[in-house]
């Protein structure tokens, strides 16, 4: 089992989901962050006054999966977040111990669905 985290522009998301359903993963965690990268954020002037804004918007998708769609479910991140620039995100693949579905007591893989 695998916890995979991704983050990725806010204006891809649809275009990941859709990505993902196709490849049958349908159980994902989307929540909002801000964190910069290499693109290492950009000036703006408001009322005359610059500023540097160094922490941009981005989201964060979480998604538990057995072994097997572990390909797919990158595969399905990268296709539907990659626009070719900095600032196309990062996906990182855990190791996940355990998994326990709280309605049924499900444990391990089959927990996970």
């Amino acid at each position: 089992m695998k916890l995979i985290v991704a983050y990725i522009q806010p204006e891809r998301l649809n275009a990941v989901k859709q990505a993902l359903y196709e490849r049958e993963v349908y159980k994902i965690s989307v929540t909002n962050a801000l964190g910069c990268g290499q693109q290492r954020g950009y000036v703006e002037s408001y009322r005359g006054v610059d500023f540097e804004v160094n922490l941009l918007k981005k989201v964060r998708i979480e998604i538990a999966v057995n072994d097997a769609f572990v390909d797919s479910t990158v595969e399905g991140i990268v296709a539907g977040a990659r626009t070719g620039n900095i600032g196309d995100g990062k996906i990182f693949i855990l190791e996940l111990a355990e998994c326990v579905r709280i309605r049924t007591g499900d444990r391990g893989a089959k927990a996970i669905g």
